[in-house]
């Protein structure tokens, strides 16, 4: 699996957490158990391979940090997300937000502009164009204040 991929399946474990909220660990541990993750394979292509290695810890790093993080990451969304209620915002791209953004501000091995550029192309398989220019606004409103280096 490719870090974009694993971009992807953090996105919708993060979408899972926000419909189902329990402990970001169990879910990892449960849809990456051996014996469950294999049988996800004809539902996507995405589930083709297991993430390993780097990818899984990269992963498993995300979407912990999302979640230990999600309140933080849901005032920025707010903050930027000018004229917009929180509520009104899709899950998706709520989600897609989230990990770009924590990617953003906790993942220094990422660079801010390959996180963001990566959620927007990511949010063009999930969400109509008007979200996605709504999530490039956001998420460019968001770097451009509080990432240094975006300035």
């Amino acid at each position: 699996m490719t870090r974009t991929g694993a971009r992807e399946l953090a996105v919708r474990l993060v979408f899972a957490l926000s419909e189902n909220p329990r402990d970001a660990r169990d879910l990892l541990d449960e849809l990456l158990a051996p014996d469950y993750y294999p049988t996800l394979k004809g539902e996507d292509k995405l589930y083709s391979s297991r993430p390993k290695g780097e990818e899984r810890e990269y992963l498993e790093r995300l979407v912990t940090g999302v979640a230990e993080h999600g309140a933080e990451l849901d005032a920025y969304i707010e903050k930027y997300a000018v004229g917009w209620q929180f509520y009104r915002i899709s899950r998706t791209a709520v989600s897609v937000m989230r990990v770009a953004m924590y990617e953003a501000l906790y993942m220094p091995d990422v660079p801010t502009r390959a996180a963001l550029n990566e959620a927007v192309e990511l949010s063009k398989k999930y969400d109509t164009p008007e979200t996605v220019s709504f999530i490039n606004g956001v998420l460019g409103a968001f770097a451009k204040s509080e990432i240094p280096d975006e300035q």
